[in-house]
């Protein structure tokens, strides 16, 4: 028998081998617009590839967060726990920043999430990734982005899957109930809280739910129960538009989950393997079509 020490110290060392390598890139330019240099953050896995390819696109309100994670670490809009999961998925990764309100308004922060998909088509196969395996991950206002791309058809644009994760899908919902547009909308679109007519035309043209039509990528909505930011019926309500559509759109239920995505592997833990499983499924699917 080895000593204790010995024994915990290969033991350590047996997790460390096991993890797996991955290569960070930091601060790489995928577009210019509005004065600014746009910028996102690459994981390589270890491995010849291809890999599948996830965009990560943060929340915050449309005014903040980071492609890092957050830029308050551990609050809400942290998307930390993203960057694990794939790791261990084996995905080759592009965590984006993008214009923010109000310095920047609609439609500035959707433009440039499609700037990053046309920059990682192009360039995916030199980070060992599979530009035809490509899902967008989106969380809070981030999730937002997310599903408007997926209601946007343009080949140039067009992915294999899209995750919206507590994901706002209808601007409407609720609105009287909370008095008004949110500070985060208010900035985003330059009006005051009160609903106007013109404030309502705005708000369901650019509300997720509005726009489903027939032949959108693949959707899977992962929501909690227990959201008080973004209420969980929005992902309810978008899925029952989408097979309505005919389209494929699937909603992980996490029991007692909040709205920031720290707290989900505490109280679903089986959601990241679902999740994993789930575009398998979607990617093996889009290649048999091919």
């Amino acid at each position: 028998m080895f000593p204790r020490g010995l024994a915990c110290t290969g033991f350590l060392l047996a997790l460390v081998v096991a993890a797996p390598a991955v290569e960070v890139r930091r601060d790489l330019e995928y577009g210019r617009a509005g004065g600014e240099s746009l910028l996102l953050d690459a994981g390589i896995p270890d491995g010849p590839g291809p890999f599948p390819v996830a965009i990560l696109v943060h929340g915050g309100g449309w005014t903040r967060g980071d492609k890092a994670g957050s830029d308050r670490p551990g609050d809400g809009a942290d998307i930390t726990p993203w960057f694990d999961l794939l790791h261990r998925g084996n995905y080759v990764w592009f965590s984006i920043n993008y214009r923010l309100a109000p310095k920047h308004r609609w439609p500035a922060c959707l433009e440039d999430v499609q700037t990053a998909v046309r920059w990682v088509k192009a360039n995916a196969a030199g980070f060992r990734g599979d530009a035809g395996r490509i899902v967008v991950f989106g969380h809070s206002a981030g999730g937002h982005l997310a599903l408007m791309l997926a209601t946007i058809s343009k080949p140039d644009t067009r992915v294999q899957a899209v995750v919206g994760f507590a994901a706002v899908a209808d601007h409407e919902h609720k609105l009287a109930a909370r008095g008004g547009l949110g500070d985060g909308l208010q900035a985003l679109l330059g009006r005051p809280k009160g609903i106007t007519p013109e404030a309502l035309h705005e708000l369901r043209a650019i509300s997720p739910i509005n726009r489903v039509k027939a032949g959108m990528p693949p959707v899977l909505l992962l929501h909690g129960d227990a959201d008080k930011s973004v209420a969980i019926e929005q992902s309810i309500a978008f899925q029952r538009r989408v097979k309505s559509a005919g389209g494929i759109c699937d909603l992980i239920t996490l029991p007692g989950a909040p709205h920031g995505l720290r707290e989900w592997a505490k109280a679903a833990p089986e959601h990241e393997r679902q999740l994993l499983a789930w575009l398998e499924r979607i990617f093996a699917a889009a290649g048999a079509v091919k």
